[in-house]
């Protein structure tokens, strides 16, 4: 028999009544109704109401414990009366009337607490995590995340994936974030790289004769922290597979998914098909490569119905510059002024010089707009959008580079005011034709616009004969309610393809030898086709867990300036240790 307790905080019941039992747990809440002392006793699995009587011999030391003390106590089970009954908890039909109590540590005042759900500074929250964990809502977030992890792992073996871990020491390589680097004490003036991915080492495991393969994966990036991104280090559910093509990876991938999200899902519903949305075109409609598709808010392109019309701030700009480009964002049963005002005032509070707009009522488009365009061309959109009395269509000119984030903004803003957005959700979609290349708008070189390992659509062909910015990969992103869960793509597999790709990215074959000197060679070999993509387990958790931020579930966070507060990281070390590193800190000057 376990020496603290016989039975777990949510197991006692009726059947259980004038048992002697035998409980340990935290201190959660006391509350003294006239005599009689009730503790509730938590542990890991729940609560256990504790009743104490004045004659008890316990009931002084009782009286006196603090919150969050550990304790134990043996005692019998009884049952509530009627009117205590709390059908909101497993236990709550009984309580343990206390005999004995044994102080097991004893806490003292508590910095922040851990009874109920209070919004407490996160600098706090960090410092004092293993209080903060304690918390029920935070506690269960992080026992979600375990559950998760395992059932992925059996959905994961069920489809025949072999799960294989990768280095964590390994060479710095351009993955598109920066490098944590350590210094090697061995090999002095040379430097470890934490893995921004497992990238290579699953691809040199494809070319190893391994055909699925996963991991949950730690990756290292040292970037700034986001809402939906977390600064140092973070988990993804790493796949890969041999001889697949794109279509392949969706039809495994997606069933994956689907399977993980039904079964944590809180009887949210999924799309059944997860669409196939270009890279371009999801810009063009949603603003982002991100979208949202709870909001069925689609953006089109009005340049040609402003262009020669009476609204000269927009028929001038399109005159003036060909890149110049008129969206539209229809509003759905948001065609009153007060309104169309409401987010033209968000729009200059966005720094934009306002939100102009055509409110459509009495079978007509009205405003400054409809006015200065005339009837015919505000009947045109009016088709466009399948707009209708008591709708609304606002407009956004310029470049669209330059106005990408803010449309994408206003169209998730038009959609939260008016309530369109379906919240019992999960709208998945893969974003697909994705650009090889990008321009560097700082340095105006070509640059890998995402992985440089993915293949190129058309292969060496189109990297010889196309204009690098005109080069698509054979990448694809996997989103869901707006939130990116991976990156993935068909691997580049061919030694002539992966150097004339980095060849245009500006690195010459000296470059890539010494990076990626493995990976080429294994491909001299005889390696097969391979892809795989790498949802982030954070990500998957906290849509999951129906929360806004990863920090709520991860159990030991950094904040947004990547510190870890609890253990005081990162910190200074001593003198000895930098010199065994052989290396020198220069202090900055004042």
């Amino acid at each position: 028999m376990n020496e603290y307790r016989t039975h777990k905080c949510n197991e006692l019941g009726l059947d259980n009544i004038d048992n002697s039992v035998k409980l340990s747990g935290w201190v959660h809440r006391k509350r003294d109704h006239g005599g009689l002392l009730f503790i509730d006793l938590r542990d890991n699995f729940g609560l256990t109401q504790l009743v104490f009587d004045p004659d008890s011999e316990s009931f002084n030391d009782a009286e006196k414990i603090r919150n969050e003390s550990v304790v134990m106590v043996k005692g019998k089970v009884i049952r509530r009366s009627e009117d205590a009954i709390n059908k909101n908890l497993p236990t709550g039909e009984v309580e343990v009337y206390v005999k004995k109590l044994e102080i097991l540590s004893e806490a003292e005042d508590l910095p922040i607490p851990v009874f109920g759900e209070p919004d407490y500074p996160e600098d706090l929250r960090l410092k004092y995590r293993f209080l903060d964990l304690r918390r029920e809502t935070l506690h269960n977030n992080i026992i979600l995340r375990s559950e998760i992890i395992n059932f992925i792992r059996e959905v994961m073996k069920e489809n025949d994936f072999l799960e294989f871990q990768t280095p964590i020491l390994t060479a710095s390589s351009p993955e598109g974030a920066r490098d944590f680097l350590i210094p090697s004490r061995i090999h002095k003036g040379k430097f470890y790289a934490l893995p921004q991915a497992p990238q290579q080492f699953k691809q040199l495991l494809m070319a190893s004769g391994f055909d699925r393969y996963f991991q949950i994966a730690p990756c290292f990036r040292d970037e700034d922290a986001r809402a939906d991104r977390s600064p140092g280090e973070f988990y993804q559910l790493d796949i890969e597979m041999s001889f697949v093509t794109q279509e392949d990876i969706f039809d495994t991938v997606e069933p994956i998914l689907r399977k993980i999200f039904e079964k944590f899902s809180r009887d949210k519903k999924i799309n059944k098909k997860f669409p196939k949305i270009p890279f371009h075109d999801s810009l063009s409609k949603y603003g982002t490569d991100k979208p949202d598709l709870r909001i069925p808010i689609e953006m089109k392109d009005v340049t040609e119905i402003f262009k020669g019309s009476g609204f000269k701030i927009f028929s001038d700009s399109i005159v003036n510059d060909n890149n110049v480009r008129v969206w539209g964002i229809p509003a759905k049963k948001g065609g009153s002024r007060a309104f169309c005002d409401k987010m033209n005032s968000w729009a200059i509070e966005q720094g934009q010089p306002g939100l102009g707009y055509i409110i459509y009522k009495d079978k007509k488009g009205v405003g400054p707009i409809a006015k200065n365009i005339g009837e015919n061309r505000t009947s045109e959109i009016k088709n466009l959008f399948s707009l209708d009395d008591s709708d609304s269509v606002f407009f956004i000119c310029g470049i669209p580079d330059n106005f990408l984030s803010f449309s994408a903004s206003a169209r998730k803003r038009i959609g939260t005011e008016l309530k369109l957005i379906n919240e019992d959700r999960y709208e998945f979609c893969w974003i697909v034709d994705y650009p090889m290349y990008e321009l560097n708008k700082d340095t105006k070189k070509i640059d890998f616009s995402h992985n440089p390992f993915s293949m190129p659509k058309g292969g060496l062909e189109s990297l010889e004969s196309l204009n690098p910015l005109e080069v698509k990969a054979q990448q694809y992103d996997i989103v869901c309610n707006g939130i990116e869960l991976s990156s993935g793509a068909i691997r580049n597999h061919r030694p002539d393809i992966l150097v004339k790709a980095f060849e245009i990215a500006g690195y010459d074959l000296k470059e890539v030898e010494d990076k990626f000197g493995a990976m080429l060679d294994a491909f001299k070999y005889g390696t097969p086709p391979h892809g795989g993509i790498a949802p982030g387990i954070d990500r998957i958790v906290m849509l999951l867990a129906d929360v806004d931020n990863l920090r709520e579930v991860i159990a030991f966070p950094m904040n947004q300036q990547a510190q870890d507060l609890l253990m005081n990281a990162p910190s200074g070390v001593s003198e000895e240790q930098i010199k065994d590193l052989g290396i020198k800190i220069i202090k900055k000057k004042e």
